[in-house]
């Protein structure tokens, strides 16, 4: 099945975001779908998927206009999007989850044995263990991501849209998936990908488009374009010097120091030493604790040992109390009200500087103006409620949240996740900044090249403990995988 978007524009209101979309999904191939968050993208998915209608051109299958009047018509017809955020009803077991509105029955009733069997060979085929039976919300992320996937395979699509399919998958997981997306290429299915990485893109499609401000700016066959190109050509500027380097050398003083933390069931016996000016680098698998270690140092979750000398933070109130702020990894559930406007996200954590016996709101509406300023947050008005930002500048946004706390020392998660590089770039010089500006930075990272352009100094977790530090030239690659697989058991591999 081919589907085409011909001309297709499309507008909020007056502001127009999609112009003269033209794109064809062939039979059999990976078309890759690129750009900077806020360069239509989603809009172009949802577009195809029966999500929402152009304002003009036309939709087309097998060279047919067509006209999704929703989602379950588009699916109706074959075509099928893989969201970027989860969309699971997480109080349900993973089998339900995967038939949810497709039940198989056996004459008047549920043939749960049918789709038992059927969910267990469609996660066998993603190389995912996760039992049928497991409830959604007590497995991992990845897990919930492979469960989306065997959701949509289930369906049979005939065009299979899949929007940021790997942002928290690992490497394992993510060439499983690749294995899958190359089977149903064979099988005549139409593919769309989208990712913000480059790699990936180059390793998996046949034919890319890139969208930049809602034009297209280029289509071309993947073989031709290098991941340089590729990103020179989303963002309109060179981007191949993506880390700032650094102009001020590490403090010698230690503003945080760690003793034998324990977060019970996830972390044992951590020590680290934060200095002064220091970019730290939290580097490991998934599970290997790192956000859970992170967790129980700013009181997010349980722990004993000490801070500073003293018992761990009883809540992040009091950590920020102390001057250490958390930037979470999960903005959209944990970091920001989605609902809200940028306004009233903004100055949350710190309201009490802008409440007497009212809140202050032109206090509040100066922050706004010098947050938009100071960190290139880009929405199409002030009022913009968040849940519409881009996620580039919803992570702009939880960067200056954070920061207008004026913490000393701030711990970032996953600073990056599902950001294109343009907006990498710009968080990279932020985070730099900071730095520069004598602020002591903990970043945790799933992406090694990150961890390694970013860091003046790396810990390695493995299985809940510290597996080792690396500096300067060790600062490879390699060495952080030695370490984070157990292949380097040594204490100190600096």
């Amino acid at each position: 099945m081919k589907l085409t978007l011909k001309q297709v524009d499309r507008s909020f209101g007056a502001v127009q975001v999609l112009y003269g979309i033209d794109i064809v999904l062939a039979p059999g191939e990976v078309h890759a779908l690129i750009g900077e968050n806020g360069a239509g993208k989603s809009t172009t998915m949802k577009i195809m998927s029966g999500y929402l209608a152009p304002t003009a051109g036309q939709v087309l299958l097998n060279d047919r206009a067509v006209t999704f009047a929703d989602s379950q018509a588009a699916e109706a017809a074959g075509v099928v999007l893989i969201h970027q955020e989860f969309n699971l009803a997480e109080q349900l077991t993973v089998e339900q989850n995967i038939f949810l509105g497709h039940e198989m029955k056996r004459g008047l009733f549920l043939d749960k044995r049918a789709m038992r069997d059927k969910a267990s060979a469609l996660l066998k085929r993603l190389d995912c263990n996760v039992s049928p039976t497991a409830t959604v919300r007590d497995i991992s992320n990845p897990d919930k991501q492979m469960v989306e996937i065997a959701k949509a395979l289930s369906r049979d699509a005939r065009v299979l849209i899949m929007d940021e399919p790997t942002a928290v998958l690992t490497a394992r997981e993510a060439e499983s998936l690749f294995t899958q997306v190359d089977r149903l290429r064979e099988s005549g299915v139409a593919i769309l990908f989208t990712s913000h990485k480059l790699d990936e893109v180059k390793r998996i499609s046949d034919r890319m488009t890139i969208l930049r401000d809602g034009w297209v700016v280029g289509q071309h066959p993947a073989e031709d374009m290098t991941e340089d190109a590729m990103a020179t050509a989303m963002v309109g500027r060179d981007v191949s010097s993506l880390y700032p380097v650094r102009t001020r050398a590490v403090g010698h003083d230690k503003v945080l120091t760690v003793r034998n933390l324990t977060v019970p069931g996830y972390a044992d016996g951590i020590d680290l030493d934060l200095h002064d000016g220091e970019i730290l680098g939290l580097a490991g698998l998934i599970g290997a604790g790192r956000t859970e270690t992170m967790e129980g140092l700013v009181g997010l979750r349980a722990a004993t040992g000490s801070v500073n000398g003293k018992a761990p933070f009883p809540n992040p109130r009091a950590a920020l109390d102390a001057g250490i702020a958390y930037l979470t990894e999960d903005r959209k559930e944990r970091g920001l009200l989605l609902s809200k406007g940028m306004r009233e996200n903004l100055t949350l954590q710190s309201l009490s500087d802008f409440t007497g016996l009212l809140i202050d709101e032109t206090a509040e509406d100066a922050a706004l103006t010098r947050a938009i300023a100071d960190f290139d947050i880009r929405a199409p008005h002030r009022a913009v409620t968040v849940g519409n930002l881009s996620g580039g500048n919803q992570q702009k946004l939880l960067l200056a949240k954070t920061m207008l706390a004026q913490p000393k020392i701030v711990i970032i998660d996953e600073p990056t996740r599902g950001i294109d590089i343009g907006t990498k770039q710009q968080i990279y010089e932020f985070i730099h900044a900071l730095a520069a500006e004598g602020k002591s930075i903990i970043v945790i990272s799933s992406e090694m090249q990150e961890v390694i352009g970013l860091s003046d100094r790396v810990l390695v977790m493995r299985e809940g403990r510290i597996a080792g530090e690396l500096s300067g030239d060790t600062i490879t690659e390699d060495r952080i995988i030695r370490l984070a697989t157990g292949l380097d058991g040594r204490k100190d591999a600096a």
